[in-house]
């Protein structure tokens, strides 16, 4: 089994697809030419599923140092061995043209690997173990000029190399000395059977192809990214994040680049988070704005129109989520020929919460209109009718039950969250009815907003629990409340707010403060860690309220758990000795965006 922790990893993206490099020098989980495409390397998820391992040959008495390039998602790895010191860089390379605003366009969908002895003579090996289709195929290597070819199922791979490989039972491997000053180069190219073998990269190519990739991300960075306040490079480098998580040549933005890394080891709660959520939408777009580009957040809200403007037109839904290219039909499949992290079985690919019913999404898709309104009249008349619809859809199924925000697998209910997103798709669809061209539909959603407001404030409070709960008529505290104040349904001081937020951070929380979702049976086995967004928001909803120091001691809490690279799981376990969940999840650096924003705003108006 692969029980390597999920924290040793780094994440490496071209826009198009990405793999996770671990500190050993071992890229095991590589996804080409799309994020959610069939893994050509999958030893996160079995031991024998598809490595990639260049580094010292005895990892014994090394010491490692990791780190990305400034400025850039470009990995450093640092190994001090007895016999000297070697650096490793990792890296997808971006494409041609324009890539201070437009990164990634064109990407060869290539990894380049160069390893640089610093100082010494270092023995070195090379281990390369390709298995495509998420380790189904055991492929055919064969040595060709400058390399190795694989072939196997839909895809060739090419690794271009200036050290000779030898080929043994469907992997090839190399053991040498480097000496001072001595570099190597690997690049692992991927082509489909269609398009044939691809061309040698030759190693001063695989050098100028690093330092082209360093260049764009610089490019870009200083070109998009302008945050000044608390934690300005944590939020700089979230940003980057998410920008490795937006696929390119639709502005889609995975949750993450990884499928089924358990949320609980041993147990089943492994999903495929490698498709882009409607629920994220308008806080995806607030973290874009304030750390990543603001042209992304357009991207994306252009992309989440086109994928769901015929739904709600045919159907009055608004599915919960999408694929990378706006595919609709997610359907979920288990792979039981691999074990599973910590043999954490079933391994999945597809998300069946496609199929499921979530009214909050009307809320997030308006609201993420409502941040991006100056664009509203490039919809044209169709866009801007599709958004009446979603607000009229909100104000006629507030009433349903649905599975929520949590996408759980119990029967629907009334949803205390999923009516306030409903009540917020309605307060944006008012302010924004003019440039819907709505003006008549005012009142009606007038009418079914004060009618949503009067059922939360009535319905969701719970005497008993001294807050606003999960679901009207119960007593059971969720997270996803302390959205009431981030979307303005109340203010953040309001005394009914304020008790809320006490709950949670009383009766929701492990012994290190970190936030649960909710703990209620959610028909699954096995319990979960705290979730980190929802500790950023508590963080953010004491900033709001004029807390500050207790945001930021909060919000330390959660941006404690990033990595040595800075990078965020989902989860964290109970006891908080490690990262769990598909790695790095955008929604917790979303929320480590959003809270610092918060908190900086929080203190220009104490200032």
């Amino acid at each position: 089994m692969s029980n390597r922790p999920i924290a040793d990893y780094a994440l490496i993206s071209d826009r198009h697809g990405a793999a996770l490099v671990g500190r050993n020098g071992s890229i095991d989980w590589l996804c080409l030419p799309r994020f959610d495409a069939p893994a050509q390397l999958s030893g996160l998820l079995g031991a024998d599923c598809g490595h990639f391992r260049v580094a010292p040959s005895s990892l014994e008495t090394v010491e490692i140092e990791r780190r990305y390039v400034p400025e850039s998602l470009v990995l450093e790895t640092l190994f001090h061995c007895s016999e000297g010191r070697v650096m490793l860089r990792d890296a997808l390379a971006t494409g041609e043209g324009d890539q201070a605003n437009h990164l990634g366009r064109g990407a060869p969908h290539r990894v380049l690997r160069e390893l640089h002895c610093l100082d010494g003579q270092v023995p070195i090996e090379i281990d390369y173990a390709p298995r495509p289709e998420y380790g189904l195929i055991r492929p055919l290597l064969e040595p060709v000029e400058g390399g190795i070819a694989t072939r196997g199922g839909a895809s060739i791979l090419r690794l271009s190399s200036d050290v000779p490989l030898a080929v043994e039972d469907c992997s090839a491997r190399a053991r040498f000395r480097l000496n001072q000053g001595e570099r190597i180069g690997l690049a692992l190219q991927h082509a489909s059977t269609a398009t044939g073998l691809p061309e040698r990269i030759l190693p001063d190519a695989i050098h100028a192809g690093l330092t082209k990739t360093i260049e764009d991300w610089r490019a870009w960075s200083r070109a998009h990214q302008a945050y000044e306040g608390p934690w300005t490079e944590l939020v700089r480098h979230s940003g980057r994040v998410l920008h490795g998580l937006i696929y390119e040549p639709t502005g889609a933005i995975i949750a993450a680049p990884t499928t089924s890394l358990a949320t609980c080891i041993g147990g089943s709660r492994n999903w495929d988070y490698r498709y882009s959520w409607v629920r994220d939408a308008s806080l995806t777009l607030d973290a874009l704005w304030v750390a990543a580009c603001p042209t992304e957040a357009h991207r994306f809200f252009d992309f989440l129109g086109a994928t769901a403007l015929i739904q709600v037109r045919e159907h009055g839904n608004l599915q919960v989520l999408f694929g990378i290219e706006g595919e609709h039909d997610l359907n979920e499949r288990e792979l039981p020929h691999l074990p599973g992290w910590r043999n954490s079985a079933p391994v999945r690919v597809g998300n069946a919460a496609w199929s499921q019913r979530q009214l909050d999404v009307y809320g997030e898709v308006m609201t993420a209109a409502y941040r991006v309104r100056e664009q509203l009249q490039a919809l044209g008349n169709t866009g801007r009718r599709f958004l009446v619809e979603i607000a009229d859809a909100a104000a006629a199924r507030w009433q349903e039950k649905d599975h929520g925000i949590w996408e759980m697998r119990t029967p629907p209910r009334h949803y205390l969250h999923s009516k306030l997103m409903c009540w917020a798709a309605l307060d944006r669809a008012i302010a924004m009815a003019d440039d819907l061209g709505a003006e008549h539909r005012i009142d009606a959603w007038r009418t079914a907003c004060a009618q949503i407001r009067s059922a939360i404030l009535e319905r969701g409070w719970s005497a008993h629990a001294g807050a606003y709960t999960q679901t009207f008529g119960a007593n059971h505290l969720d997270a996803a409340v302390l959205m009431m104040p981030i979307v303005g349904f109340l203010p953040a001081d309001d005394p009914g707010v304020l008790a809320t937020l006490d709950a949670i951070e009383d009766q929701l929380t492990d012994a290190n403060g970190l936030v649960y979702r909710y703990q209620v049976a959610d028909g699954l086995d096995g319990g979960e860690g705290p979730f980190l967004v929802c500790t950023f928001w508590l963080a953010q909803a004491r900033a709001m309220a004029g807390q500050v120091e207790q945001a930021r001691v909060i919000f330390e809490r959660a941006a404690g758990c990033v990595n040595d690279v800075g990078l965020l799981s989902e989860q964290v376990a109970p006891n908080g000795t490690e990262l769990l969940g598909n790695f790095p999840q955008a929604f917790s650096h979303i929320g480590l965006v959003n809270a610092a924003h918060a908190i900086q705003q929080a203190e220009r108006r104490r200032e």
